[in-house]
């Protein structure tokens, strides 16, 4: 598999061009879309973020600030509004207990702030590593649920693997650059919305149909 990893880089490279896909304006807003995207979809996410600025409260000090009632009405378009509430005032007052400021944090080791966010209730892995690549510009992949029904139907394995044994194939296969990883998440997620979806995946327009285990199944079924 591992070998096979640049292999699925380079062809997506050749069909995608998507550098700069998660803009934001701040470190803060992506550590809010971090949490806010959790079981929901981007568009959502982005309503909530635009709240949250309209009231000009994107500030780690104002959100901490805020009543939780408040928030939660910011961030009702991303669902699950009570949980992530709870997180957001959790991490911004954890931050600013430890680091005074987000802009600290850019200085602390990977491990460190790795470390710091897993011990945060709310953070799992992909959250905490989202926080890492995208707001901190830290070498760390991001494996999603995009990532793991793409790579398990290239190579036919099951989708419950480990995240840290996913995460290292591609971390020891690809270049250590965030922007690299940046753009391969990035390929990952456009391919799963416009071929590889959950349910009857678009195989023969799919760029990596070729080298899909999946894929070439579903050709010798139709014969």
């Amino acid at each position: 598999m591992r070998d096979g990893i640049q292999d699925i880089y380079l062809r997506l490279d050749a069909f995608y061009s998507l550098d700069d896909w998660w803009h934001s304006e701040s470190k803060l807003e992506v550590i809010l879309g971090s949490i806010l995207t959790q079981n929901t979809n981007w568009k959502n996410v982005e309503r909530s973020i635009l709240n949250i600025k309209s009231v000009r409260a994107m500030s780690i000090n104002k959100l901490i600030k805020m009543d939780a009632p408040s928030i939660k009405s910011l961030i009702l378009p991303s669902g699950f509004y009570n949980q992530k509430t709870n997180t957001i005032k959790g991490i911004l007052i954890a931050i600013k207990n430890r680091y005074g400021t987000i802009n600290n944090m850019s200085k602390m080791s990977t491990k460190e702030l790795h470390e710091f966010l897993l011990n945060l209730k709310g953070i799992g892995n992909e959250t905490a590593d989202s926080i890492l690549l995208y707001a901190f510009n830290k070498p760390v992949f991001v494996i999603d649920a995009y990532t793991k029904r793409i790579i398990s139907r290239i190579y036919n394995i099951n989708q419950k693997i480990r995240y840290e044994d996913l995460q290292d194939i591609f971390m020891t296969s690809l270049r250590r650059d965030p922007k690299f990883y940046k753009r391969m998440h990035a390929y990952f997620i456009e391919l799963a919305k416009s071929n590889c979806i959950k349910n009857n995946p678009k195989c023969n327009s799919c760029v990596l149909n070729a080298i899909c285990n999946y894929a070439n199944l579903q050709k010798n079924n139709v014969r």
